[in-house]
Order: structure tokens, then C-alpha cells, then sequence
């Protein structure tokens, strides 16, 4: 299994849009750098990659799952679509596109959490500049992550739990 980071501006489409489209599955199309592209073509069904929400508050959000493997992407040819690319034809598509498929939520792991962390220092995403939007994460990476989201969750648990005892001290008073 390989794993991957897909970034989206939040305002293109977001997690949120995944969790609400059908079957919580989208094509990731509009990919227009050919290392990305690369990537994509890598991929198999059933590698996972990390959401991210690029932008103003670049962040980790979720987990997918490639469902479908690299095949031409339509919104090249569509002269209508913003990511038209009038060298695509039917015959030599030049783009490709991958499925993708809701796996987990996560508590949001912003760029400056993860670049706290020397572990995470040769990812892709750490480099200063790097815009690809579909990058390769070492397994080593991708494990690590989930640890530092399932302690993030463990810890808003916990805080949870007191903020629950807090509220029904005061209530008590009442």
C-alpha cells in the first residue's frame, strides 16, 4: 500500500463537500503538473491518502481511500470547465484523474502542528515553496500522523470529560 496527501482549497472543494456527494466519493480532476499527475498514475484501489485544506488555514482533515484507479480526466477536453487544456483530446488525454472515497475524519493537524515535529521534517508538505497538490507520504509519515490525530482526539476526549464535570458542579449549585 502507498500513501498519498491530496490538497484542496477549502473553497474549491472541501471536506465537507465529501462528506455531502454521493457515496462520499469525488474524481480528484483539475490536476494540471505532470509530477502530480505522475502520482496519481502510481496510485492503486485501496491507498489512502490525507485530505488537506490548503489556504488561509492549511490543515489535515480527513483520510480517503483511492477507489478507482488514474484514467483520463474529462475536464481537460471541456471547454466550459476552468481546467480545459486545449491539447487534451480523446486520443492523447495528457491529464488523469483518480476516485476517491471518504475513509475518516480527523481532528485538524495544521502545517505549523506537523512542522513542530522533526519526524515529519522530509515530507513533501514541509518543504518551503512545494505547491504540488498531490504529493507521496512515506509509510513511516502517514503512521505518525495517525498518532499525533488519535492523541489530539484522545486529548479533546479528555478535555470534553472535564468540561462535562464543570458544567454539572455548576449546575448543581443552581
Amino acid at each position: 500500500m502507498n500513501y498519498w496527501l491530496f490538497k484542496s482549497e477549502p473553497g474549491c472543494y472541501s471536506w465537507q463537500d465529501l462528506e455531502a456527494a454521493p457515496g462520499q466519493t469525488t474524481s480528484w480532476d483539475g490536476v494540471r503538473n505532470y509530477q502530480a499527475r505522475n502520482f496519481m498514475k502510481a496510485m492503486k484501489k485501496g491507498d489512502l491518502g490525507f485530505f488537506y485544506h490548503s489556504g488561509a488555514d492549511p490543515s489535515i482533515v480527513g483520510v480517503v481511500e483511492v477507489v478507482r484507479e488514474a484514467y483520463p480526466d474529462h475536464t481537460a477536453q471541456d471547454p466550459e470547465n476552468n481546467h480545459f487544456d486545449p491539447r487534451a483530446t480523446p486520443e492523447k488525454p495528457i491529464w488523469e484523474m483518480v476516485d476517491v472515497r471518504l475513509h475518516k475524519a480527523l481532528p485538524a493537524l495544521s502545517r505549523k502542528e506537523l512542522s513542530a515535529h522533526a519526524a515529519l521534517a522530509g515530507m513533501e508538505l514541509m518543504r518551503r515553496g512545494s505547491r504540488l497538490s498531490v504529493q507521496p507520504v512515506s509509510a513511516e509519515a502517514f503512521e505518525y500522523i495517525m498518532y499525533l490525530a488519535n492523541e489530539k482526539n484522545r486529548q479533546s476526549q479528555s478535555l470534553h470529560r472535564e468540561q462535562k464535570k464543570c458544567f454539572r458542579k455548576i449546575l448543581d449549585r443552581i
